[in-house]
């Protein structure tokens, strides 16, 4: 994991690992980090050195040019590529052709997307063939790369002749990611497999794309509701949250019906988000209050096998528990919808308050992404006659990581 100076990081185990019907061995892992507000100008305040990086090592020159090893790295800590998985493209400076690919295949418009898992062994490569799904590098970093070996021909035999390829284009799956120019770096070096010898790239360039959520949409693609134990008012998601251009064709209830472009079907509701987060202040004890973390799912065409939750608040730096999910696929089958759990929290005494929405959650990300929060003068208040404590403005802000791996 990759952090500035002015992050420190807390970390808590694996939990329990748990078995459920048509599921793998499901297992939490809870990470809190402790982190200054971010400088304004950062890409992504939370994240802001993730990127995906792209990789070519030449290995062998040809009769007419080069046999490359291209590596994806995905470095972002939240962001994970779901399916149906990358698609990468770029312009050629020359008239390069491509002579043969292992790992990866070309689409009707040109690009490549990796392959599909069990594809014959003489087509596959080191990191390849997992139909594009990367993981998050701070959730799995293993999960976080992807690979294939291409042969380019009327190409460069020599790192002088050499053109780089330029224009390069990642989706992943859909809009969002900006990619930079590719750049020469110092040359890949590798270990032999009984790593008592090293082996050198004969030529090595990098391209690195950034992702941008305005890019990607331009409405929020989940929101945030609040509850509480001493008010029974239930703030629900600002209407037309995530946009209400689905709303002609959102249906009441549907069926998982997956289509190749990713389109949404989405269940009609008043906020038309996929993904709505519900955060209930749920208790209160003499020295801990507890927090009650509910997530739907409402895209019927969307199966969320591996995802995370980002939120922000002053008193996370005093988690003292966080409770076994009671784990449901976030999978669009009717009652199957729900994931759920519970963080009980430490009080600081001189922090700690109900008073002016102050146990909800700052800002809260699904999948690496913003949710829209509810306007601050809607969240359930105090009632005039409970007591409360002062409270002091942190200088600090804390962000609850929550993963589900999939092992």
């Amino acid at each position: 994991m990759r952090f500035n100076q002015s992050t420190q990081t807390r970390y808590y185990g694996c939990r329990k690992c748990c078995l459920f019907p048509g599921m793998k061995s499901i297992c939490i892992l809870v990470v809190v980090f402790l982190l200054m507000l971010p400088n304004a100008d950062a890409f992504d305040p939370l994240d802001p050195t993730g990127n995906i990086t792209i990789k070519w090592d030449i290995v062998s020159w040809t009769a007419d040019g080069y046999v490359a090893a291209v590596t994806m790295r995905n470095f972002q800590m939240y962001r994970s590529i779901k399916n149906p998985g990358w698609t990468l493209g770029w312009q050629w400076a020359k008239k390069e052709v491509i002579w043969s690919m292992v790992g990866a295949q070309t689409t009707e418009q040109g690009d490549l997307v990796d392959l599909l898992p069990g594809v014959p062994y003489n087509q596959q490569f080191s990191n390849c063939c997992k139909a594009g799904v990367m993981s998050a590098w701070g959730q799995d970093p293993t999960g976080s790369v992807s690979a294939f070996q291409v042969s380019v021909g009327l190409a460069g035999t020599s790192n002088k002749t050499v053109k780089l390829p330029k224009n390069f284009n990642l989706l992943g799956p859909g809009l969002g990611y900006t990619c930079g120019p590719a750049k020469v770096v110092p040359s890949t070096v590798y270990l032999t497999p009984d790593r008592r010898r090293k082996t050198q790239a004969l030529m090595t360039w990098h391209v690195t794309c950034t992702y941008s959520q305005y890019l990607a949409s331009r409405n929020p693609s989940c929101c945030v509701s609040f509850s509480s134990f001493y008010n029974e008012t239930i703030t629900p998601c600002p209407t037309c949250a995530c946009g209400c251009q689905n709303k002609n064709n959102c249906v009441m209830k549907g069926i998982n019906t997956p289509r190749k472009d990713n389109a949404p079907l989405l269940q009609c509701t008043h906020h038309m988000c996929p993904i709505r987060v519900h955060w209930h202040v749920k208790l209160n004890y003499k020295d801990y209050w507890r927090v009650k973390i509910a997530i739907m799912n409402f895209n019927y065409r969307m199966n969320y096998t591996q995802w995370t939750l980002v939120a922000q608040h002053p008193n996370l730096n005093s988690v003292t528990q966080v409770f076994s999910f009671d784990y449901k696929p976030l999978v669009p089958y009717e009652s199957i919808r729900n994931v759920q759990s519970e963080v009980l929290l430490g009080k600081n005494k001189d922090t700690f308050t109900f008073k002016q929405g102050w146990a909800f959650p700052r800002k809260v990300y699904f999948n690496g992404d913003e949710c829209l929060l509810p306007p601050p003068d809607t969240y359930p208040f105090l009632p005039n006659s409970a007591k409360i404590n002062s409270i002091a403005v942190p200088a600090m802000m804390l962000s609850l990581l929550m993963f589900i791996l999939t092992l």
